[in-house]
């Protein structure tokens, strides 16, 4: 049993929270380039230190990593191929979490650096956008976010008990009052006593294969051809999202031919998919697109920020609103697959955006 030591590393910029191990680094290379001096030369480092590396590694696990064919590209070995793609779905699990450490440490560290630096707790729903909203707000407007991924209905959960100051949820536009998102969120949010806040416009699809080999369109096609099919964590928003597409087609909700487990992010659900240890997902375009994978979009929607009214103008609240509204972080949100800036950082009526609620008179809506 091979043992696993961490650290961490402080920098004034980091910009991702990988928990970063050199083998890997070495196995992508040459998985990349084919051949020991370019994948040298793409780090950085002399051939006879990536030849040195590698063949201490293999002593050390005891089996090959690279294999090598006269007159072929080097080439990972199967057990180098699976110890890589093992390490990929590893990190892509852990990512919220790595998250939510590394902004506990920040938090930490802010206090110790300057204990006037602003602060502010966003529980969420997981997004790639967020985290490089978290860079971003970083390095522009000296705010940081503590970050914390989770389902939807545990960020708004999370709101109401006090736990964070901002949420982050997803929905289809203007979904019915008898939508399956509206049953999942309308007890958790009130008018009146919640503020949205414009954040962006995503697409969400089935993650397949690259050239999408079973030729899935829809979810009914994933459910006729038995696609082995990774679902997301009970909670998430994606994962109420699939409930409603499977009822829009007509089809229960254990249709799907899903694995066993369930996956905590986007990144994880592509990770599976890339490993072939799937057929498809339903994520964003944005996870699909940096593994080199397929895409079938199936439904746009609209992610929101919430907080309490009361909240509206804290200073840090304030901030991220302003942020949001700029020209340099709505280009970008623009750059990456499947998102489009959409209202962002204006307030929103509850009401308006999400028409949930009956009131029996004027009075009993609350302060609009």
């Amino acid at each position: 049993m091979h043992r696993v030591e961490l650290h961490y590393t402080l920098r004034r910029d980091a910009r991702e929270a990988l928990l970063r191990h050199p083998l890997f680094d070495l196995l992508r290379a040459v998985d990349a380039h084919g051949s020991i001096s370019a994948a040298a030369r793409a780090l950085g480092l002399s051939y006879r230190h990536v030849w040195g590396a590698l063949k201490r590694w293999e002593q050390e696990l005891g089996q090959a990593l690279i294999v090598w064919e006269k007159g072929q590209h080097a080439r990972l070995s199967p057990f180098g191929a699976k110890l890589m793609w093992a390490e990929r779905q590893a990190q892509a699990r852990l990512a919220p979490q790595i998250e939510a450490l590394r902004a506990e440490l920040e938090h930490a560290f802010a206090a110790a650096f300057d204990p006037n630096v602003q602060w502010l707790a966003l529980h969420a729903s997981h997004d790639d956008a967020l985290v490089a909203l978290r860079a971003h707000a970083a390095r522009h407007a000296g705010l940081h976010l503590d970050l914390r991924f989770t389902g939807s209905v545990d960020a708004i959960a999370g709101l109401n008990e006090g736990r964070c100051i901002m949420a982050g949820f997803h929905v289809r536009p203007q979904a019915p009052r008898d939508s399956i998102s509206a049953r999942a969120y309308r007890n958790r949010l009130r008018p009146g006593r919640h503020k949205l806040i414009g954040f962006a416009r995503r697409t969400q699809g089935l993650i397949v294969a690259p050239g999408n080999p079973l030729r899935l369109t829809s979810l009914r096609d994933a459910a006729a051809r038995q696609a082995r099919f990774v679902l997301r964590s009970i909670g998430s928003g994606t994962r109420v999202l699939l409930h409603e597409l499977l009822a829009a087609e007509g089809l229960p909700e254990d249709a799907l031919a899903a694995l066993p487990r369930a996956e905590t992010s986007h990144s994880a659900v592509a990770e599976v998919v890339a490993a072939g240890d799937a057929d498809a997902a339903l994520g964003i375009e944005a996870a699909a697109r940096a593994r080199g994978l397929g895409f079938v979009p199936l439904a746009d929607e609209h992610y929101y920020l919430v907080c309490l009214q009361s909240a509206l103008e804290h200073p840090a609240v304030r901030a991220l609103r302003a942020m949001l509204a700029t020209p340099a972080w709505q280009a970008q949100l623009a750059q990456w697959a499947g998102y489009a800036p959409w209202r962002s950082g204006e307030v929103l009526s509850l009401r308006a955006e999400l028409p949930w609620w009956r009131f029996k008179n004027p009075r009993q809506e609350g302060p609009h």
